[in-house]
């Protein structure tokens, strides 16, 4: 699924900058220079998630982010200059979902948008039927994976990165992407990591780790868990 975000900033290169990274990862960008435009871009093409400047010309980006928060629960995270304690709670509790400081990293801010819209997913996933794939069956609720009617003993962030990929299988997961999920954006170790994570996720499911029937490669990207269908002919 790839999914829509709304860039609000009065500043063109600020939103240049941002749409360059958020379409490098695959996202789809709608952009408003203004907040009276970004209102009435949000009801027409309801994104998954807006990124919103504090000051904007025509309506600041508070009132924006509370029209918006009345209506949908669309997440938003808000960009400010200001840096006050008592600021960044006013943008939360009018219904901001986070917050970033100018000036930011756009890679930091890449890796926000993927939380919070992970964060978003999982709330409406919450009650997911267990996933069966051949031999193996996924259990969100019990956090367990079965696999030939016995538990698989998995440490908690082997779990957490096959029920990252399980939650969406066919979908190719960046290592960035696995990291930012699996360990969180404050994670300052190396993304290959993940590779080892992998690799031992794959000794304790695979019937061949060399040869991964499950959790496969995606070549210069990362990783995908196979889709359900494609065990049929298995």
């Amino acid at each position: 699924m790839r999914h829509t975000i709304l860039i609000v900033d009065d500043d063109k290169k600020t939103v240049d900058l941002i749409r360059l990274y958020l379409e490098k990862e695959r996202y789809q960008v709608l952009i408003a220079y203004d907040g009276q435009e970004a209102v009435e871009l949000a009801r027409q093409k309801q994104p998954d998630l807006i990124i919103l400047d504090w000051m904007l010309p025509k309506l600041d980006g508070l009132d924006v982010c509370r029209i918006l928060h009345s209506e949908a629960a669309t997440p938003i995270i808000m960009l400010t200059a200001r840096s006050t304690e008592d600021e960044k709670l006013l943008g939360l509790n009018l219904g901001a979902d986070d917050y970033l400081t100018k000036p930011f990293s756009p890679r930091e801010l890449v890796a926000r948008v993927r939380v919070v819209l992970r964060r978003t997913s999982q709330k409406e996933d919450d009650r997911l039927p267990a996933l069966h794939l051949g031999d193996l069956i996924i259990d969100f609720d019990a956090h367990e994976a079965i696999l030939h009617g016995k538990i698989v003993h998995l440490t908690p962030k082997e779990f957490k990165l096959l029920e990252t990929l399980a939650r969406e299988p066919g979908r190719a997961f960046s290592r960035s992407e696995l990291v930012t999920y699996v360990f969180g954006i404050d994670y300052e170790g190396f993304e290959r990591t993940i590779d080892v994570h992998l690799m031992n996720l794959r000794k304790k499911i695979e019937p061949l780790p060399d040869q991964p029937i499950y959790l496969q490669t995606v070549y210069g990207i990362g990783y995908k868990l196979r889709k359900e269908k494609a065990y049929e002919s298995s």
